[in-house]
């Protein structure tokens, strides 16, 4: 299962190097950015789907707010001679968001035991405490509990 896992961060982390600083959408959408550099008209793009012009202003008028289908954006790419591409990309890579949360888990964990500690006037300093989160975040990282990822 480790393994598995290893193949899958390997893979996020890849598209995050390869498209992580990359302009997502242009303001006007893919599909009108791509026909007009193709010099091809909306009527002529409708020609070779078999729609109507109307049908392809209302996919580009779409794209940019996010109503349009990923088949649609599909069609339109191969009859422009492209193809269409999809992905999530983190903003950073995984194990950097997983490090992050184990972080904030660890110290909600310390924060508790920490107040209970002061209650009984044995409080930690921060020097220890930092270690103690550190220390418990490498713990959760190695174990990923399944509550991981839940808030509380």
């Amino acid at each position: 299962e480790k393994i598995v896992a290893k193949q899958y961060r390997d893979k996020v982390n890849q598209a995050v190097k390869q498209f992580g600083s990359f302009s997502i959408l242009p303001p006007e959408g893919w599909l009108r950015t791509v026909r007009t550099a193709l010099g091809m008209s909306g009527t002529q793009l409708a020609i070779r789907l078999g729609v109507s012009k109307a049908r392809i202003s209302k996919a580009e008028k779409d794209e940019p707010a996010g109503r349009v289908t990923l088949k649609t954006m599909h069609t339109m790419a191969e009859a422009m001679g492209g193809k269409f591409v999809y992905a999530v990309i983190p903003e950073k890579e995984v194990e950097e968001i997983i490090k992050q949360r184990a972080i904030k888990k660890a110290r909600e964990q310390v924060k508790a035991a920490s107040t209970h500690m002061a209650l009984e006037s044995q409080s930690l300093s921060k020097d220890k405490i930092e270690f103690e989160i550190d220390r418990i975040a490498t713990e959760i990282i190695e174990k990923m509990p399944s509550d991981f990822w839940n808030d509380k």
